[in-house]
């Protein structure tokens, strides 16, 4: 993705939302541009960081290429330029099985009014109960305990209702999610 002509594709084929990491660093006038053109609740900053001293980093192309940007005041940035979410990664976690960056989230989740989407090291529903109680999180992403197969959709909503955190209700078996 180089520029906003680039979102409109994609919105236009049915996506709801698009995420922008290495374009917006490259030119943060894309979220502007973006949110002007399709509105904020279709951009989504997406922003991968890793712990450098008492802060967090940003990282580039997949994780792969540190910035000079620090990962909160960067989240600020993204929304003063229009995003409508942040999807926030941590690379130190992403992976692990160990949990979120609670501290990371709640960081960015403090720092901005909008939506913060936790990913990277969700290995048991208390690491959700977690990123949602304590680290101020909207959502969570679990892919890869879904795709591995050491939990379920259900399962997941299920403990996190009985823990008092509002989920829409996994549906009836047999029934599509």
């Amino acid at each position: 993705m180089r520029s906003a002509d680039d979102i409109g594709p994609l919105l236009r084929a049915g996506a709801d939302k698009v995420s922008i990491n290495t374009a917006a660093v490259r030119d943060p006038d894309i979220l502007t541009a973006a949110a002007e053109r399709f509105g904020s609740q279709c951009v989504v900053a997406s922003i991968d960081a890793a712990r450098e001293g008492e802060g967090w980093r940003c990282y580039t192309h997949g994780g792969t290429r540190p910035t000079d940007l620090d990962a909160v005041a960067w989240a600020r940035a993204c929304r003063e330029r229009g995003a409508g979410e942040i999807l926030l990664t941590s690379i130190d976690h992403d992976g692990t099985r160990a949990g979120y960056a609670v501290d990371l989230t709640r960081a960015v989740a403090d720092a901005v009014p909008i939506p913060v989407i936790a990913s990277g090291g969700a290995g048991a529903p208390e690491h959700l109960r977690d990123v949602f109680v304590d680290g101020g999180a909207a959502a969570a992403l679990v892919a890869g305990i879904l795709h591995e197969g050491l939990t379920t959709v259900r399962a997941l909503k299920e403990a996190l209702s009985r823990w008092g955190i509002p989920v829409r209700p996994a549906p009836s078996r047999g029934e599509a999610a």
